[in-house]
């Protein structure tokens, strides 16, 4: 077996649960040790990152992306990495007897400073003096006597908190805090195996208030740098009315996320899922509202033939306009000039009659011609006896 411990000096306890969930990204064997340690069991796992030495690697660049300063060791015990990660990683005999929390005074009279040296001694006297707990331990640390453990059970939801170690008076500088919180995040989804489609981070201010900041994902996500990137623009449009001293981070509905896989002759879904980012990246900037998109619409008159949908939506209906319709509609037809339509406006194409709207109070019946108007290609009709151009083509 092969046991991973993570000693967080300082933790608060409250920290552990969210942490023993982004550890189980790398085993679903996490043992909380409390206050502020970890123990993994990672020796099913090493295969799946390429060997012992990958997956310490993958574990402490995890670490840096968390942020949070910790202790790593690995030993064939579980006890024995954690007095190990608890001494700064020094060899089992070498480990102080500060690590593995032994009366350190009445070993100091005698000689004694470190587990080489009090795995020396008599163990009945050792007994006699300082109880047969010590003793199992030990026997735990070197594997003479089985260690059992509890392992914890990745949650349905996330929800952590993190107090600030000054306060924030602008927005977008809580980016770097929250980051550790996404990371955690990110670290449970990908142990579930999932996503989410949106967060929200909370901002708890010095007087007390509480100020919700809700970021929505396209699709259905858990990558660290995207989160991040998200949380980023939407706090870029926040302005603070007082000071922030903490923040929580939840989320929940998690969806079933497998990894991506390529395609062999090019790759359409990680191309949607690029236009899938930068929508969400716009609707965090600029809101969801100021985002959507544009689908035909069965109706004849060229103002009523198009509606707003959300991005991704479309009219499901099979219509086909029966005549040429320009690329660029203007809002309101525009009247041409009697000069300018004696001496420039040739008609080359109509007219097409469109008669419609009677049964919304819009009614429309016009003859709409395809012309020449200077050196443009226009949508042109004539109504009351005045030309009026209604759209360019390209």
């Amino acid at each position: 077996m092969l046991w991973v411990a993570l000693d967080f000096p300082g933790l608060a306890p409250a920290q552990l649960p969210p942490l023993a969930a982004w550890a189980c990204q790398f085993t679903p064997r996490v043992s909380p040790e409390p206050p502020q340690a970890l123990l993994l069991e990672v020796s099913g796992s090493e295969r799946y990152f390429g060997g012992r030495e990958a997956l310490l690697a993958s574990l402490g660049q995890a670490l840096g992306e968390l942020g949070l300063p910790a202790m790593l060791a690995d030993a064939p015990t579980a006890r024995a990495a954690l007095w190990r990660a608890r001494s700064g990683g020094l060899p089992l005999d070498a480990v102080p007897l500060s690590a593995i929390g032994t009366d350190e005074a009445f070993f100091a009279a005698i000689g004694v400073g470190s587990v080489g040296e009090l795995a020396a001694l008599p163990r009945e006297s050792l007994a006699m003096r300082c109880g047969q707990r010590l003793l199992d331990e030990l026997d735990q640390a070197v594997g003479r006597a089985p260690e059992a453990r509890e392992f914890f059970a990745p949650p349905e939801r996330f929800s952590a908190e993190l107090e600030l170690p000054a306060e924030v008076s602008e927005a977008p500088a809580l980016v770097f805090a929250a980051r550790r919180l996404l990371a955690e995040l990110s670290g449970l989804l990908t142990a579930r195996q999932a996503g989410v489609r949106g967060f929200t981070l909370t901002l708890v201010h010095r007087d007390g208030s509480r100020r919700d900041v809700t970021v929505e994902l396209a699709s259905a996500a858990r990558e660290l740098e995207r989160l991040s990137q998200l949380l980023r623009e939407k706090l870029a449009t926040v302005m603070l009315a007082e000071p922030v001293e903490a923040i929580t981070l939840a989320a929940a509905d998690f969806t079933p996320l497998g990894a991506p896989s390529g395609g062999l002759f090019g790759d359409r879904a990680a191309e949607a899922e690029d236009w899938a980012e930068l929508l969400e990246r716009l609707h965090a900037r600029l809101g969801r509202d100021a985002v959507y998109g544009i689908t035909a619409f069965a109706d004849h008159r060229p103002e009523y033939a198009w509606r707003r949908v959300a991005p991704g939506d479309w009219d499901p209906h099979d219509f086909v306009q029966p005549g040429p319709r320009p690329a660029w509609l203007f809002e309101r037809p525009r009247r041409i000039s009697d000069t300018a339509a004696e001496t420039e406006l040739v008609l080359l194409a109509g007219p097409e009659r469109i008669a419609c709207g009677w049964w919304d109070g819009d009614e429309a019946r016009r003859d709409y011609f395809v012309a020449e108007l200077g050196s443009s290609l226009a949508w042109v009709y004539r109504e009351e006896g005045a030309w009026y151009i209604h759209g360019l083509f390209a």
